[in-house]
């Protein structure tokens, strides 16, 4: 066919049109799978800014969506001809006299890169393209995007065609309408409305060229031209904008002199109404899922996602209630125990006189107070005294106040808070995850964000390396005092831990009665004989992640873990010694059911079943041996309506009752309870008000007096799984008779103070009217 053509310049000129032709249709239809989905005329016709992501709970109805709320359209009319002014003549200023691709100004940037000048080619309408049809996200690639240079050039030709059919659908005010609502703002701003209420204070129609021109400049680069975080780079920017509406004639010489010696004024008053819906556990779904999104280039908040979770809405709801009865009697408690007095203190229980000024400068908006007020002090502490009407947090509901900045403060570190998670381990989901009192007012996570102390929740991974190192149940050491030799980093260092009530029994005691009664001097002992760099090693084979300091007093609690990996961990001894990773999300599909991604159990086995049962053997020392910690559990008598009921446990609660903590296993389910106040120079001061029986245990046991309650929540009274296997070790032993004792021995450090042991007394079995107190 081109051989007829005899001017070979005419003929190759055909050759490379056809060529064209066939390469854009090729585009077009996605031919071989080769350049991925383009959007067609039905799409132009009805975009979607982005499509809420859903997430259910495992039966299937609606916890929440994920969408971006500050995302508020506007019509053509509510914009200021300013920002239309500053739009054209920065970004495209032959915007009226091309039809979606401006050719010349293509080949222009083209000439200008190749001279060392950068300058865009795309058109406003191309960027509408990119940015509202996605035309460079993954899944609107094909096979051609392994390939480096021909996939940018696929991309661009794509978002051609898209220009071109946006074109032959919208007019022009239509188009930068749809491109001033769409177009990214940074820092989750997305719109010309939101962006100019969150920086000016101002709806579109009414910013002046200059505040116009400073938005407008943002479009290049929105980090490095956002003139809160950047305002010298702002600065510079809005001028050469100005300069453009100036070349242009978008603006008299007599504006453009005055606009460009403003300084650019802020006004940060604006408060967004978020009303998401949020919640602890619709972020952490959005950060489990994280990485997957990433790998697979899925927005959350736009990609109309259908993601399906393993919590159970019943458990959920009794976990959430458990929390709110059993916090607001804490708080109660907590605010009766201080009064009037400032409960923040350093560890020799003075008040830190700097807490409150420490505290102020903590926060995000210290920063921008010493810039505004050139680091004067004076002005500083007027703004954080200076009162103001908010709503708080309260047990009894939101409540209208009048509070300083400094009134807040004080106010919230006063609040204590709580993490729980409940965990079926056969299955590796999570039933339960509750991260805090409320979202609204305490964002951070408390399951999985917070790590803290855990004191003797710790103390099991001791007896899991005996257990697992040759020891049984029944082996015996002696309640004395222990003094540790050891080095730490290059330091000689002797450690003499002591039990909670500077008491000693000197009496001999099996590992399972040292484990319920929780005794720091024979956890000593045991962590001694096999190694505290070996109480490490089990404890990060089982499942905790956290870093762990291997010193002597790592089996006490001393290091930081969180909930999560505490009830990951202790799950591995309900699951035959399988450690396996939790699973908070089953599927996700797309908005017709399509499922994109199937999420299954991993689980490796870490420990013998022998020694995963006799773990579980031991946990039962807790409300079965003399003095055991978890034997506060008997109060709850929904517990205990079957007689065959059997509760293993742990409590803990670290140096000062900063943190209180129980670790619940019933036949079915492992829950980890964290209370404390998010400070750490906060906390209770003594052991009844601050154990973590008294504290972490209650709301566990109310839980699960709820869940036992209901025949409908799947999970039933029992006792413990019989052994798995045949056990080789000797656990069956009875106790001897106990010493009479007040031990108390959950918290991490105490001076050594050896008592004398106490006559001894007859064993009784626990009952709820002789039962132990906390631990």
């Amino acid at each position: 066919m081109f051989r007829r053509i005899k001017n070979r310049y005419l003929r190759y000129f055909s050759i490379f049109i056809y060529f064209v032709i066939i390469f854009f249709c090729s585009i077009e239809l996605n031919f071989l799978w080769l350049f991925g989905y383009s959007p067609d005329m039905h799409d132009i016709k009805n975009p979607s800014m982005s499509l809420a992501s859903e997430v259910y709970y495992a039966d299937g109805t609606l916890i929440g969506r994920y969408y971006k709320e500050n995302r508020s359209p506007v019509e053509f009319n509510k914009i200021s001809p300013n920002i239309i002014n500053a739009l054209i003549a920065t970004e495209d200023v032959r915007f009226y006299h091309h039809n979606g691709v401006d050719f010349y100004s293509f080949f222009t940037s083209m000439l200008s890169t190749a001279s060392g000048e950068r300058r865009g080619g795309s058109t406003i309408t191309q960027q509408l393209a990119k940015n509202l049809f996605e035309t460079r996200k993954k899944k609107s690639q094909g096979l051609i995007r392994h390939i480096p240079v021909i996939k940018t050039i696929v991309y661009k030709c794509k978002e051609w065609l898209t220009a071109f059919k946006i074109e032959h659908v919208y007019s022009k005010q239509e188009i930068l309408t749809m491109y001033l609502n769409t177009v990214p703002f940074g820092n989750n701003t997305f719109g010309i409305k939101t962006a100019s209420l969150k920086i000016f204070n101002k709806t579109p129609d009414a910013v002046t060229p200059a505040e116009a021109a400073t938005l407008v400049g943002m479009l290049k680069a929105t980090s490095t031209y956002n003139p809160i975080n950047n305002p010298k780079h702002s600065l510079e920017r809005r001028n050469t904008v100005l300069g453009q509406m100036l070349k242009y004639g978008y603006i008299k010489k007599a504006d453009y002199d005055t606009s460009i010696n403003k300084p650019i004024k802020l006004d940060l008053s604006y408060v967004e109404n978020e009303g998401q819906g949020d919640s602890y556990l619709r972020q952490a779904v959005g950060r489990w899922l994280k990485k997957w999104l990433k790998d697979n280039d899925y927005d959350l908040y736009e990609d109309g996602l259908k993601i399906y979770t393993t919590i159970d809405p019943r458990l959920q709801q009794y976990a959430e209630e458990a929390v709110a009865e059993k916090m607001k009697m804490l708080q109660k408690r907590f605010n009766n125990l201080w009064g009037n007095k400032n409960p923040w203190q350093d560890l020799n229980g003075v008040e830190i006189k700097d807490f409150l000024l420490k505290a102020e400068q903590h926060l995000p908006i210290y920063t921008l107070l010493q810039k505004k007020y050139s680091s004067n002090t004076t002005l500083i502490n007027a703004y954080f005294e200076k009162p103001k009407r908010m709503k708080i947090f309260t047990w009894n509901g939101e409540k209208d106040t009048t509070f300083s900045s400094a009134d807040s403060i004080k106010y919230y570190t006063k609040l204590l808070n709580t993490g729980m998670m409940t965990m079926e381990p056969t299955s590796g989901k999570i039933k339960v995850w509750v991260g805090g009192i409320d979202y609204k007012y305490f964002n951070y996570d408390h399951v999985n964000q917070a790590r803290r102390q855990a004191g003797s929740t710790f103390k099991p991974f001791a007896y899991l390396t005996a257990l697992d190192n040759g020891f049984s149940p029944c082996d015996k050491f002696t309640d004395k005092p222990v003094s540790i030799k050891y080095t730490d980093e290059g330091r000689a260092q002797v450690w003499e831990p002591n039990n909670a009530d500077f008491h000693f029994s000197y009496q001999e005691m099996s590992l399972r009665w040292a484990m319920g009664k929780s005794v720091n001097s024979i956890t000593a002992q045991v962590t001694e004989k096999v190694g505290w760099d070996k109480v490490v090693e089990y404890a990060h084979k089982v499942g905790i992640e956290s870093p762990l300091k291997a010193i002597p007093s790592v089996s006490l609690g001393s290091n930081d873990v969180s909930v999560y990996e505490m009830v990951r961990a202790y799950s591995t001894f309900l699951n035959k010694g399988k450690k396996v990773d939790p699973l908070l999300v089953t599927k996700i599909t797309e908005q017709d059911g399509t499922v994109l991604k199937e999420f299954t159990l991993k689980e490796e086995q870490v420990i013998s079943e022998e020694t995963a049962w006799l773990m579980l053997y031991m946990f039962r020392g807790g409300m079965e041996e003399p003095g055991g910690t978890s034997q506060a559990l008997w109060e709850y008598t929904g517990l205990w309506k079957k007689a065959s009921n059997q509760i293993g446990g742990k409590t803990g609660t670290s140096s000062k009752y900063v943190d209180g903590w129980y670790m619940g296993i019933t036949k079915d389910l492992v829950t980890g309870v964290w209370v404390g106040a998010d400070d750490r120079s906060v906390h209770f001061t003594s052991s009844e008000t601050g154990e973590g029986s008294h504290t972490a245990l209650p709301i566990f046991a109310r839980f699960m007096e709820k869940v036992y309650a209901d025949p409908k929540s799947g999970y039933t009274p029992g006792p413990f799984p019989k052994p798995w296997v045949k056990i080789t070790k000797k656990y069956d032993c009875p106790s001897p008779i106990p010493v009479v004792d007040s031990a108390e021995t959950d918290s991490l450090f105490r001076p050594l103070d050896s008592l004398k042991a106490q006559p001894a007394a007859p064993v009784t079995a626990p009952t709820p009217e002789n039962k132990a107190t906390d631990r």
